[in-house]
Parts: C-alpha cells; structure tokens; sequence
C-alpha cells in the first residue's frame, strides 16, 4: 500500500491557504500582471462551456488543469482529452491558436491515477522589422509557448484525495539573437512550477446531500519568476488558488442536471519601479524605488491586499440525459472586475457520448463588443479504453 503521508501534507498546505487572513493594512498589490499567462486558459470545451468551473467536478483527464486530485477518482478506464481553439478570435489573428492534451491511467501497484498533459499555444510568425520600419522578412520567427505536466493522485479516505503535479514550462517569444537596446540576449523563458490539489467527493453517504455535493480546492504553478533578456526584469508565475463547490440538483436515471461554482485568486504581489523626481535643472529631488515582485512562497500571504474584488467568480450549470449518459447541455458565467482583467462573458456549450467516445464544444459570448474573447469557440475530443 502506498505510503500516503505527503500527500495529508499536501492537503493540509492547501486548507492551510484557503482560510490564512489577509493583512490589508501592511500589503498593497500594486498589479497583477505574470509572465507566461497562457497557463491560466482553461482547457477543456466541457468546463468551459460551464463558465471556466470544474475545481469540484474534475472528472475526465483535464483534471491535470482544473483539480489533479480528481484523478483519484477515475479508476475505471485510461482515458486522451484533446481540446483546440482558435484563440482570441476577436482580434482577427488566424494562425494564433491553442491546444491541449492530457491522459490518465490508474495504476494500482502504486495505489493511484497517473495523469500527463501538453498545453501549446501558438503566436504565429513575428514580423521583424530594422528602426526604420523596412520588413526584414529573413528574419521573422514563429513565437510559442508550451508546458509539460505530470500528475499523481490518490485516495486518502472518506471522500477525500489528494493530488500533486510537476509543470516543465517553455516560453519563446523570440529568437536568441533578440536585442533591446543596448542589451542582446535570449527572449525564450524556463521555468518549473508544482501544484498542489485536494477534492472531497463523498459518493456514497448517509443522506442525498453528502451523494451530491463536491468540493475542490487547488494551488497551481507555484514556482521561481521567469526571465528573458534581463533577468532583473523577471515575471513571476501565474501562481494561482481555486476553489469550487458542486451539487447535483437532479439526479435520476436519465436525467443528471448539476450546478457549479468557482472562485480562483492570482497569488501575485508586485511593485512596479517608480523613476526618479527631478527638478529644472535635473538635480534628483526624490530618488526612484525599483520594482519587486515576492517569491511564490511570500506571495501566497502577500497578495490578499486587493480583498474580495481580486476574486474571480465563474457559475456554471450542466444537464446531461441518458443512461449512461448521453447528451449534454451547459451553460455559465465568468466575472472578473474591472480593476483585475475585467473579463466578463457568457458561456455555453453542448456534448454528446457514445460508448467510449466524446465530443464537445464550447462558445464564449461577451459582454463588451469588439472584445479579444468574443466568439471564441473550443472544441474537445476524448477516447476512453
């Protein structure tokens, strides 16, 4: 039997976490901004169809994303998740898109669910230029981004288990002979981060409510910042808390109808550099600050100064019909406030199983018009066996 003492740390680190107090009176979060953003799409046309939740649900292989620890949970068949989307439709770039894959496998030698997943997402051809403006066309590049996870979930008793996984991440925004004024460098970023998951799935209890009800938590790319030409200038990772609840309202034979519900907080604290205050004659009245950012393991305390308004909120309903399940309908709502993204859309979305196989996809319907999200469509493909 496999030695499950880490993973109750893992889990006690999460809760640990979720209810630490803020200390708004001694931190301030002057910007949320992270390198590497790409990290924070959700994949998966199902969940997003159901405005960006499924910390809680976290049934198919994109566990690796919304909550590792779901894995757990999933015994009974290997299962590949494929999702692509051309992104950011909105603002009318064709060949910018993104895609993901992830696959899980129980393994009962090691007592527990093994799950991998690649996310890519392509910028397209940079076009360069010379400081006059004349195209440099042997000179452009494709610009990318990937990362490489690897996940392991177990089962810790009760309806609890835990999750923990490892992200190999590559950025290249440019090639290596990239040059900012006086400084040459590489613009591609390395870095590595690790999460931390827990999901509470009771299935089986003493009365309708615990049969029903979910919870999930996670901390997801935790992490040294990553650089390109000047490492002083480092992002910091898109380090990040979810949290999530879910029911299932009805729940019959043919009729499974569940509600969802999401909230995910950036665990970023940066200060943004300030220039010195000079007077006529350039005599500095008032020397600059340089900026700084908090590593992951302060930040996690650190970055509660902008309360609740940093929290984003996402709600999302799922109705499935069929024994076994057959065709689903979803809907949902994503709200960011203005201060901290300021995304706000609609989602919805359809899918439909036969035997071993699934489809779905998923529409993105904004609020603001003209917005980069608007219209964006995601589709998904799964192959159980």
């Amino acid at each position: 039997m496999f030695n499950k003492s880490f993973a109750y740390f893992c889990v006690s680190l999460v809760l640990l976490t979720l209810f630490s107090s803020s200390k708004n009176d001694v931190y301030s979060q002057s910007t949320v901004s992270t390198g590497v953003p790409f990290l924070l799409i959700g994949p998966n046309s199902r969940f997003g169809s159901m405005g960006e939740t499924g910390t809680a649900i976290a049934d198919d292989a994109t566990a690796m994303f919304w909550n590792p620890a779901g894995l757990a949970n999933q015994q009974k068949y290997t299962e590949i998740n494929f999702t692509h989307s051309p992104w950011l439709s909105g603002l009318n770039i064709g060949d910018l898109f993104y895609d993901y894959i992830a696959g899980r496998s129980y393994i009962k030698s090691i007592d527990g669910t093994i799950g991998a997943s690649l996310t890519y997402l392509n910028i397209g051809e940079v076009i360069v230029t010379d400081e006059f403006g004349n195209a440099q066309p042997d000179r452009n590049y494709k610009a990318y981004e990937m990362a490489f996870s690897v996940g392991y979930a177990t089962e810790l008793g009760k309806g609890w288990s835990g999750g923990v996984t490892g992200t190999f991440i590559y950025s290249r925004l440019s090639p290596n002979d990239f040059t900012v004024g006086n400084e040459k460098g590489t613009g591609t970023g390395i870095s590595a981060a690790f999460g931390l998951s827990t999901i509470y799935k009771p299935l089986k209890g003493k009365n309708t409510f615990q049969k029903r009800f979910s919870f999930g938590a996670m901390l997801a790319n935790m992490g040294p910042n990553i650089s390109y030409v000047d490492a002083d200038q480092a992002d910091p990772l898109p380090f990040q808390l979810r949290t999530g609840v879910a029911y299932d309202v009805v729940q019959s034979q043919f009729n499974t109808l569940t509600l969802t519900v999401d909230f995910a907080k950036l665990l970023v604290n940066r200060t943004l550099a300030t220039p010195d205050v000079v007077d006529s004659n350039g005599v500095i009245i008032e020397p600059g600050t340089p900026g700084s950012v908090d590593p992951f393991y302060e930040a996690m305390f650190t970055s509660w100064g902008g309360g609740l308004n940093a929290i984003q909120t996402s709600i999302g309903a799922e109705y499935w019909y069929g024994s076994p399940r057959l065709i689903a309908l979803r809907g949902g709502y994503f709200y960011e406030d203005p201060a901290y993204g300021n995304r706000n859309f609609f989602t919805l979305g359809a899918g439909i199983r036969y035997d071993l196989y699934g489809f779905d996809f998923a529409y993105i319907s904004t609020i603001e018009e003209s917005h980069p999200l608007a219209n964006t469509l995601r589709f998904g493909l799964l192959v159980s066996f």
